[in-house]
This record gives structure tokens, sequence and C-alpha cells, in this order.
């Protein structure tokens, strides 16, 4: 009876052993195929990265060469703007006036 039991337990031995075998190489293939993942995912990440840098770039690039052009145009205006002003004190009292009333109406309703 003794040796029924034995050979009982060391099948189950065995069995168990193979079990753990087989789970060992399934958590290795798991390891492995989430590394490659992983690795296909930096290498996604890092080209929509230097896509975003280069698309960003593109535009700032854009708006330069856009503010370049404005700023002549803008400091024209600014000293007729300047010239108008000197010229008429009361109008831009008046002006500047109304400018503080609706901005302070304006922060009041809120």
């Amino acid at each position: 009876m003794a040796s029924t039991f034995s050979k009982l337990r060391d099948n189950m031995n065995d069995d168990l052993q193979d079990q753990i075998a087989s789970l060992r190489q399934e958590v290795s293939s798991l390891k492995k195929t989430l590394s490659k993942r992983g690795a296909s995912a930096l290498a996604d990440t890092r080209e929509h990265a230097s896509e975003f840098r280069e698309h960003a770039s593109d535009l700032y690039d854009d708006f330069m060469s856009r503010m370049q052009d404005a700023v002549p145009h803008l400091q024209k205006h600014g000293r007729e703007m300047k010239k108008v002003a000197r010229d008429n004190p009361v109008a831009t009292a008046v002006v500047g006036l109304a400018v503080l009333g609706l901005v302070a109406g304006l922060l009041m309703r809120r």
C-alpha cells in the first residue's frame, strides 16, 4: 500500500513539475512579447514626438516670418497714433476714460 501511495505521490509530483515548467515557459514568452510591444510603443512615441516637434518648428518659423513682415506696419501705425494723441490731448483723455469705463463695467458684471 505504501508503494501505491508513493507512486501516486511521485506521479502528482511529476505532474506539478511539468505544470510549473510549462508555466515558466509561458511567463517567459509573455515577458518577451511585452518587451517587444513596449519597444514598439516607445519607437512610435518617439516618432510622433519628432513629427510634433517638426510641425511646431514649422508653425513657429511661419509665425516669426509673418511678425517680421508686420512689425514695420505696426510701428508706422503706432507712430501715427502717437502723433494724433499729442495733437488732440482732450480727445485722447476722453477715449482713455471711455476704455477704462468699459473695462470697469465688464469687471463689475463678473
